[in-house]
This record gives C-alpha cells, structure tokens and sequence, in this order.
C-alpha cells in the first residue's frame, strides 16, 4: 500500500472531528518524558553480511548450548528435536503469517490443529483439548477465568509452588476484573500445603503445579479430592510437559482442566519463545473453553472434512458472549508439538521421560556425596533444588567463568531460599557434562 501523507487541511479537519486542537493532544496521555522531542537519529543500515557480523558479535556475550555446560530448566526447556520436526515444519503449507479467514478453505491445517488437539488430550489425559493459546502462564489465566465462569464464583486459591512467572500473568488477567486470588504455601517437603481449604469459602478453583516449580512431583489425586469436598474445580498446571510420558496424567487423578506449557514437545527455548500454551478440560464445560476447537464432520457429499466446531471468541461472536479475548492461536507451535508426539510415539515419550528423570537422580546423587544438600526428599521428574556447600558460595559465579550454568538463583523469587539453585537435566546432558558438575564440589 501507499504511503500518502496527509494534507494541514485535512489534519485540521480531522483535529476538528476528534475534538482537540493540535497533534500534541492526541499524545497528552504519555509522560512528557516518555516522548521523543528531537529527530531519530538512527545509524547507516547494514549490508547484509555485516549484520550477520553483527549479530555473530552479540551472540558470543550469550550463554547458550552447546558451548556452554546449562543446567537450567524453570519452564524452558532443552530437548533434543528430532530433524523431521523441523524439516516438516519449514513447508511452506504450513509456515503461515496467521490463522486462515475462511478456515474450511485450510483443511490441511485444520487437520493438523484437530490431529494435535486429540494427541493433547490423550497426553493429559482429558477428554478434549483446545487448538493451543499463547503460552503456559495464558493456560493458566484463561483456566482460572473459565473455572470462575462455570461456577459463578470470584475467589480461586492458587499453589505458591506454581511458576513465579505464571502467578504474575495470574494477577495482572484476574485482579483488576475484581478477582480475589489466594495463595498455597509450601511444606517442608517442597509439596503444595492445602491444609488451610477448609478455612476458603466460595471457592471457585484450586491450581496446582506438578511437577512443581521445585521438580517435586505432586499428589494431585489427593489434592483433588480434597478440592472437590469444597465443590470447588481443580485445576492442574505443568511447566514440563514431557513429564507425563512417565506420570500418571492429571486426568486420570481427577483433574477437571489440565492447562500449561508444551514447549518441552518439539519447538527450541529460543531465549523464552515463542511457546505453546495447552488447555484440556472435561466434556461437561467444552462450552466454558477459551480459544477455538477443531471438530470433524462430513460434508454434503458424504466426505470427511474438518471446521472450526468452537470458536467463543470476541472476533468471532458477540463480545460480552465470548469466553475469550485472545485472538488467535499459536497453532505452528502446536504442529511441531503433534510432529514431535507423532514422532516419538507413546513408547518413545515414555523412554525419553524415564531418561530425563534417570539423568536427573545421577547428579542428585552425584551432588549429595560431594556435601551439596538436596533440601526436598520428595520424588521429582527432572529438576531438583540443591543447596551448594557454604565454603563454596562463589561457585555460581566461578562456574559461569568456566562455561557451566548451574541452575537458576531461587531467592529471586523465594527469599526465604537463599543459596539455592532449580538444576535441571534432560536428555541433553551427557555422563560427562554431570561429571564435570560434581567435581567442582568435590573436596
């Protein structure tokens, strides 16, 4: 499209439409010292091979694998993604700007979104599953508001052990709607503390992370019974997707939504995205879901097709009616996702997790014998809080010289941790990446 500018008249006339005086007004409420009041001044662009340069230049200040030793996880994840994931994923039928208008037109996509809705579900054990949000933190959000819609109630307690990050989104979707959100503590174990529902009237959800933000892996059939004597929903989360090729789903511990993060199935940490947001309910509250559902049908000659069944959204159906204001859908994230199921198959999930956690409990052990002390004895999948010994406080920091990460600093978001570090191992690791750890410990 053209750009033609506009006229003073017609910038005048416009002015007097609005009903301010000058330009300036439409800007009155950014801070004047938020606004630029001198030209921009921006540098000469770069010819394309010295941007490459460029770029080469920032990415040598960046700790990234394989070149360094990372031991992070916390809700990114690195996993080994199969070649035909991404080989697959670059055609160009499926690498589009946005989701189709006129979807019936794209049943190659469709069928990709209903083929990945109906792997989700049998995955987290539901009985349906959305076509994907933004990512586990919008999961949970959108969740919490649905659980709120089907009970009618405005209070939902929430675990302290679910992603820092998440409970953040939580607040900014939930407490300006006039939404009270109550938190969880954590016992000793490093395990959800739901003594205090007895003491929660109108409650309408309970959302609990397992594996926790902790690595410690949760009894959700325990807390979900107790959450369904306060006829309140339970809603389970999850950051490491991968972890219920091995774990009992949270369906079939009595979980009525199951939302969070499917980055772990096939798509890179990329520096925190993009992600994949998955949602999965009960049959009973499909019309309480937010986003859109792929179904199947036949159409008038008999043949198989695939349409938008649900679609709740305000772009689609009167605002003050939608479940939903997200406009779209990261369904490219979730094709990858299906590509790396499809890919890996139930055997090969179950093989990789029961590697994830196996890789795991040898540097556990590996690190408890040089005197690091595992704070939580509770069971995890693949990552675990340890506390290095205190003759060797600068480790995180020598560490870090020698090219090694070793795990994420837990005081920034629990205080009361100080000295403790989330490590994470998966299948990426190898014998001697865990080996070179320990020995940074050994007397």
């Amino acid at each position: 499209m053209r750009y033609l500018p506009h006229t003073g008249d017609e910038i005048s006339r416009m002015l007097q439409v609005v009903g301010v005086d000058d330009l300036d007004d439409l800007f009155s409420t950014i801070p004047e010292d938020c606004r630029l009041n001198d030209d921009l001044h921006l540098p000469e662009a770069f010819t394309e091979w010295e941007l490459n340069d460029h770029m080469d230049a920032i990415s040598r200040d960046v700790a990234v694998a394989p070149d360094y030793r990372i031991f992070l996880g916390a809700g990114s994840y690195e996993h080994f993604i199969p070649a035909s994931v991404s080989h697959l994923l670059a055609r160009s039928e499926f690498v589009t700007s946005y989701t189709p208008y006129q979807p019936e037109m794209s049943q190659g996509t469709l069928q990709a979104i209903y083929e990945y809705q109906t792997l989700a579900a049998r995955l987290l054990g539901m009985d349906i599953a959305t076509a994907s949000h933004y990512d586990g933190a919008t999961s949970l959000a959108e969740s919490l508001l649905m659980a709120m819609r089907i009970t009618r109630k405005k209070r939902v307690a929430v675990s302290r052990l679910i992603h820092p990050l998440y409970r953040q989104v939580v607040k900014t979707y939930l407490e300006p709607a006039g939404y009270e959100i109550l938190e969880l503590g954590y016992s000793q174990n490093g395990m959800t503390d739901i003594t205090g529902l007895d003491d929660i009237d109108e409650l309408a959800a309970v959302a609990v992370q397992s594996p926790n933000f902790f690595g410690c892996i949760e009894n959700l059939q325990d807390i979900g019974e107790k959450v369904h004597d306060r006829n309140a929903l339970f809603i389970a989360s999850f950051t490491e997707a991968l972890a219920y090729g091995l774990l009992k789903s949270p369906g079939e511990q009595g979980a009525d939504i199951v939302c969070g993060e499917g980055q772990s199935l096939g798509i890179p940490c990329s520096f925190g995205g993009p992600a994949l947001g998955m949602l999965a309910s009960k049959k009973e509250f499909m019309r309480s879901l937010p986003g859109r559902l792929v179904g199947k049908t036949r159409d008038a000659d008999g043949d198989r097709g695939f349409v938008l069944t649900l679609s709740t959204r305000e772009q689609h159906i009167r605002r003050e009616k939608a479940t939903s204001n997200i406009c779209t859908n990261n369904s490219l994230c979730a094709l990858a996702a299906v590509m790396y199921m499809g890919s890996l198959g139930g055997t090969g999930l179950r093989e990789l997790a029961c590697l994830n956690r196996d890789k795991a409990e040898y540097l556990k052990k590996g690190l408890k014998e040089t005197g690091c002390k595992i704070p939580f004895d509770t069971p995890t999948f693949n990552e675990f809080v340890v506390r290095f010994p205190t003759e060797c406080e600068d480790s995180y920091s020598r560490l870090l010289q020698r090219k090694t990460v070793p795990g994420l600093p837990l005081d920034t978001y629990y205080p009361e941790l100080s000295g403790h570090y989330l490590l994470c191992v998966t299948e990426t690791k190898s014998v001697d990446d865990m080996n070179a750890l320990i020995r940074e410990f050994q007397p």
